[in-house]
């Protein structure tokens, strides 16, 4: 079985095969949100609090944390998020960014063993964020796609996997520390999408032994009710052995099916996960996750 730690300052999570699915809270994101971009970038970050608050009491194990806001300071303002919600709880970090400077100034600034999103299958790419992956002892997405795109074709995605796979062996990153994205695609544009995504991560378990993750909500992307379509893809992919998705854990009906595939699975013995959480309060509880704040320990030498 193959573990993926990641760990804030005093919290580890694992991802596994044989472990609970890991919801990664994408939230945190600028794209296609207006409103969040604008403020970010003028320095105004409690949305982002927010929006960290309202996923870790959803039921989020990581939170994705993403800055990329066109014409702004990427990596500063990334810090700026990762430090802010550090102080707020000691939940996980997922550092999200195409801008290597960016990854850089957020390793440096996150307290603990992140997991770095994304490298891909280019060779400059690589041999860029793998240096990074191995000096901060993180863990890093692999997204299937290389120089030539992305292929429509299972078989190929799997082979630039396979070579991302090698080329990080060569800086002594083990596969264990490697979370495969094999990238979903919109089912309402190609019908045999879903069943690709399937086929893929059962390979990726068997051959490479390595964790898989995706941006689940891409899958129902054009279509109405899209969280039935999330939903039921991520109960079908946790069955082919797909263990994390970067995806909104504030949905109720995707909660709700993650939880679910986890009992059918057998990752939520006795399911003691699934009763607490459904089972109808006695008068003298209450429902909910609390969410305990905290603050940042200072940085080594910090007063």
């Amino acid at each position: 079985m193959t573990n993926t730690v990641i760990g804030s300052a005093t919290r580890d999570h694992i991802i596994g095969f044989d472990k609970p699915f890991t919801m990664i809270g994408e939230r945190i994101n600028p794209t296609g949100r207006k409103l969040l971009a604008e403020e970010m970038k003028n320095g105004d970050f409690s949305r982002v609090e927010a929006d960290a608050l309202a996923q870790i009491e959803a039921g989020a194990h990581m939170l994705d944390i993403n800055a990329g806001i066109p014409l702004a300071d990427e990596p500063g303002l990334l810090a700026q998020a990762i430090e802010l919600v550090q102080s707020l709880s000691d939940i996980p970090i997922c550092i999200d960014s195409s801008i290597v400077e960016a990854l850089e100034r957020g390793l440096e600034a996150y307290n603990g063993r992140a997991l770095l999103n994304s490298v891909t299958g280019e060779i400059e790419q690589l041999e860029r964020v793998l240096p990074l992956v191995k000096k901060y002892d993180a863990a890093v997405v692999a997204i299937s796609n290389d120089e030539t795109g992305i292929s429509e074709d299972p078989a190929v995605r799997f082979a630039v996997a396979k070579k991302i796979v090698e080329h990080a062996a060569d800086y002594g990153i083990k596969p264990c520390d490697i979370v495969i994205d094999p990238l979903v695609m919109p089912i309402g544009a190609m019908g045999q999408a879903g069943r690709q995504v399937f086929d893929i991560v059962g390979r990726i378990q068997r051959e490479l032994k390595c964790n898989t993750t995706c941006g689940a909500s891409n899958i129902s992307f054009g279509l109405p009710n899209r969280n039935g379509i999330n939903s039921a893809f991520l109960t079908m992919a946790i069955s082919h052995g797909m263990t994390s998705a970067i995806t909104n854990p504030c949905h109720k009906e995707v909660m709700e099916a993650v939880m679910g595939a986890d009992v059918l699975m057998g990752h939520d013995p006795d399911c003691l996960r699934w009763i607490g959480k459904y089972r109808e309060p006695t008068n003298s509880e209450g429902r909910g996750r609390r969410v305990t704040r905290r603050r940042r320990p200072p940085k080594d030498g910090a007063a």
